[in-house]
């Protein structure tokens, strides 16, 4: 008997931009836009050669791997790789466009916060619920019942419906019951960005422990350390390819040396007002030297640059940078000093000798300001990934409720700007 659980053989996903997918059922707005399109040609007969209004997508193209029993696989790449199209086709959400994949087992996916529970449901039906879509008895369920909700911490909120959970008690229940329900396969995507310290290290632990009885784990993080601490092998995918399959060390070398797991810098929304005396323009993560990076160690200095543009002589003129929790809650603030400036290109540096955090993602906000009035704010400015999950991270004591932090420097430079975070 073979040992494959999972076997990719030459897949590929095609998407129509611009254009809705073809389905297994037609809508009737699908219907009469097809009419509209008729009578369009009979008056217009060049209409039926002209360049349609959308364009082929491939999200995955001509992937194959195989997969054994008890398997721990990472699959890395840069963000629009392939990874979460990958992991929905495994989980049976997508179908492939082209090539063929044979799965043995059950699966058990958790693939982003919002999927998987019925919002009505409590969270104690939803675990029933999820066992049964699992194949599983009731007797089986009850057995695993208290394990699972000791290991999400929601006892007190069992019975409420999870639509008034928050994105950390959802994740934290998504998994336990997906990892404490037998699968013989679990697939788990970005588990780690949500979620403080001890449950990131609660959800490594239990995703090598089942592995340790012979399940087979396939796990997407942008968590370097996190997928070599718990990945022997690891799949390297870039705009759709496979780029890379073998041990993760390997693979892991690939992928930092050629800059696949970058992106350095943001480019950043104009202001809505086009009067605004200022707007900023690109954001950037970088080392405590000035190079951009992709991620921050835990423990050691770096830096935020923000070039903004000035339009008209500005007095009392402030910005600021925003740190945000997984779940959109405000971590912290850092403020220039007031400026005047005159016309010009500028630079600010929010600058912090040592992070202090879980691992995770963190949004970044940006603010300017004239006089106490905004003039400029940019939601999703960027990302703080704080990527180091080592065991030296023990001798870092942070809180499950507020966070340890420094304080951070601000300065401005003619074309340059710095700020100690």
């Amino acid at each position: 008997m073979s040992d494959t659980v999972i076997r990719v053989e030459n897949l590929g996903k095609k998407y129509i931009i611009g254009q809705q997918q073809q389905e297994r059922y037609t809508a009737l707005r699908d219907v009469l836009a097809n009419k509209a399109k008729n009578i369009t040609q009979v008056f217009n007969p060049k209409a039926k050669h002209q360049k349609p209004n959308s364009e082929e997508f491939w999200a995955l193209k001509d992937v194959s791997f195989e997969v054994k029993r008890g398997d721990r696989i990472g699959i890395i790449g840069r963000n629009g790789a392939g990874k979460s199209t990958l992991l929905k086709i495994l989980s049976r959400i997508t179908e492939p466009t082209e090539g063929r994949i044979s799965i043995k087992g059950r699966v058990a996916s958790l693939l982003e916060v919002g999927t998987g529970f019925h919002p009505e449901l409590t969270g104690r039906e939803n675990i029933y619920l999820n066992g049964a879509i699992l194949g599983m008895s009731k007797v089986d369920i009850r057995r695993k019942f208290d394990e699972i909700v000791a290991f999400a911490e929601v006892e007190r909120f069992l019975d409420t419906p999870v639509k008034r959970y928050s994105s950390g008690m959802y994740v934290r229940l998504a998994f336990a019951v997906a990892a404490h329900l037998e699968p013989e396969i679990l697939v788990v995507d970005e588990v780690l960005a949500v979620g403080d310290l001890n449950f990131q290290k609660k959800c490594l632990g239990k995703m090598n422990a089942v592995a340790s009885e012979g399940r087979t784990v396939i796990f997407v993080s942008h968590n370097i350390a996190a997928i070599r601490k718990l990945c022997e092998r690891a799949v390297l995918l870039d705009r759709g390819s496979m780029m890379k399959l073998g041990d993760t060390d390997s693979v892991l070398k690939t992928y930092t040396e050629t800059g696949m797991n970058a992106q350095y810098t943001y480019e950043l929304p104009p202001p809505k007002d086009k009067n605004a005396p200022g707007y900023a323009h690109k954001l950037a993560v970088e080392d405590e030297n000035g190079n951009p990076v992709c991620s921050v160690p835990v423990g050691k200095p770096w830096q935020v640059r923000i070039n903004f543009t000035i339009v008209k002589n500005i007095d009392h003129f402030v910005i600021g940078l925003g740190m945000l929790t997984s779940e959109e809650v405000s971590l912290r603030t850092a403020w220039s000093k007031p400026y005047s400036l005159v016309i010009g290109e500028y630079q600010a540096v929010f600058r912090e000798d040592k992070i202090i955090l879980g691992t995770g993602r963190y949004p970044l906000v940006v603010g300017l300001s004239k006089d106490l009035q905004t003039i400029h704010y940019i939601e999703n400015a960027g990302i703080l990934d704080i990527a180091d999950f080592s065991e030296s991270i023990d001798l870092v004591k942070v809180s499950s409720v507020g966070s340890i932090l420094n304080p951070m420097d601000v300065e401005i430079l003619n074309s340059n700007i710095a700020v100690r975070l």
